[in-house]
């Protein structure tokens, strides 16, 4: 027995996805079955330093519906899923080695965690013996433009993002063109009797009516073929003009682009979705709200290279700072997880993510600045609440995200505080979002 294995981390999809492509063209030329694996390792649901569940129900749901539709999409091709569970170091070297694998290709991510799941495989041959070596191939794939067509390398990247966007621009830099699916995959190999397929995870309860981005629907179901059904709808609704005049809404299926959970689990690429926004813009012109979308992309490609270029620094507490450790109230944090704090509009938002797991970009804001700058508390705390909750948790923009808001990361004015008065004026003037989430 021999095989080559693929294994999926946040590439969650079987079209544009270089890594897939690399393991099936290895074992049709080796004539070697191929073995798709994910690893579900319970510890990610473990408690933390801030909270005795690092992913919550809804999070959870939504991977599950995104696994069970990759397993199917890998059926209809002739393969099929394998789902282990346990830390990826030690569950998928052990298969790798029951079945002889003589390749394992997958993608590459820089963030810590990830990182050094990476490198734990390299090892891992040594310590099984020296009959189980194996090459390890790690494609880098989440990002619209390789790093190596960028103007400057990972160590010269401008922290500042509009410098980055600048140069980008100036540079005149094309996105890479999505790669197709493929139409069948290798049959998968006969496996040992101690590895047995797993089911995904277990689904939450019902989501709530009130939720903006109401995944049970068709075009908001999870995984691959529910990315490209909602990305058609939103153009062919010609939505993406629209984008930057209606992204700073609170509520509502239409007010942004809601390509964040997808692209989160990896059932979309960045590559596909400019794609998308680009063919769009060909057919019926471009503006600045299908502009910004572009812009809004090009954030994320910035806070993954910050990790190429960073790495862990940006998860210590003073972040790229020299500011001393944040302070923490532990119960204003609660009061804050709750929807408790007594700001209204705070605790509408807080109420809308703890219920159906999204919550609007500029709440985001909004939340993050009250919970570090107004009741003084770590922002590692908040960012470990979000990645419970979200269904659209992204590590590399959630941690961008929470430092720069802190003040400890590329921010060049030192921080963002929203003042919460100023922004109910703005943007819940008529109090619909409060009343709707029981705060007005």
């Amino acid at each position: 027995m021999s095989c080559v294995v693929h294994w999926f981390r946040n590439d969650l999809r079987v079209s544009d996805n270089p890594a897939l492509l690399a393991a099936i063209a290895e074992a049709k030329a080796r004539s070697l079955p191929l073995l798709p694996v994910l690893v579900w390792d319970p510890a990610q649901a473990d408690a933390s330093r801030w909270l005795p569940q690092r992913i919550g129900p809804h999070r959870q749901a939504w991977l599950a519906g995104t696994v069970a539709a990759l397993d199917a999409e890998l059926r209809a091709r002739g393969s099929r899923l394998v789902v282990l569970h346990g830390a990826p170091e030690v569950v998928l070297p052990e298969l790798m080695s029951a079945t002889q694998a003589v390749a394992l290709h997958a993608e590459d991510i820089p963030a810590p965690e990830e990182a050094d799941q990476a490198q734990a495989m390299g090892r891992a041959g040594k310590r099984l013996g020296a009959s189980c070596t194996w090459s390890c191939t790690w494609h880098w794939q989440s990002t619209m433009l390789a790093p190596d067509d960028l103007p400057f390398s990972p160590r010269d990247l401008p922290a500042v993002f509009t410098t980055f966007r600048q140069h980008v621009e100036q540079a005149g830099i094309a996105p890479r063109t999505p790669l197709p699916a493929p139409q069948a995959l290798p049959p998968v190999p006969e496996l040992p009797a101690l590895h047995t397929v797993t089911p995904p995870l277990p689904p939450a309860s019902q989501p709530d009516a009130r939720s903006s981005f109401p995944f049970p629907q068709a075009h908001f179901a999870p995984g691959e073929r529910g990315a490209q059904a909602h990305l058609a709808q939103y153009c062919a609704r010609r939505l993406p003009h629209s984008y930057k005049a209606t992204r700073n809404g609170l509520s509502g299926t239409d007010f942004s682009s809601k390509l964040s959970p997808w692209l989160a689990t990896g059932a979309l690429s960045a590559a596909q979705a400019i794609a998308a926004i680009r063919a769009f813009e060909a057919e019926h012109g471009a503006n600045d709200g299908s502009y910004w979308l572009w812009f809004e992309l090009l954030w994320r490609e910035h806070f993954r290279l910050l990790h190429l270029k960073h790495g862990s620094t940006l998860y210590r507490a003073r972040g790229l700072s020299q500011l001393p450790t944040p302070p923490h109230d532990e119960a204003a944090f609660r009061c804050w997880c709750e929807g408790r704090t007594g700001e209204p509009l705070v605790d509408a938002g807080m109420r809308e993510l703890a219920a159906t797991g999204w919550l609007s970009n500029r709440l985001r804001q909004i939340v993050a600045s009250y919970l570090i700058h107004d009741l003084a508390c770590d922002w590692r705390a908040g960012a470990a609440w979000f990645e419970a909750c979200l269904i659209d948790f992204d590590v590399h923009s959630n941690q961008g995200n929470w430092l720069y808001v802190s003040g400890r990361g590329t921010d060049p004015r030192g921080g963002r505080r929203f003042n919460p008065d100023k922004q109910t004026r703005e943007h819940d003037p008529d109090g619909a979002y409060r009343r709707l989430w029981g705060t007005a």
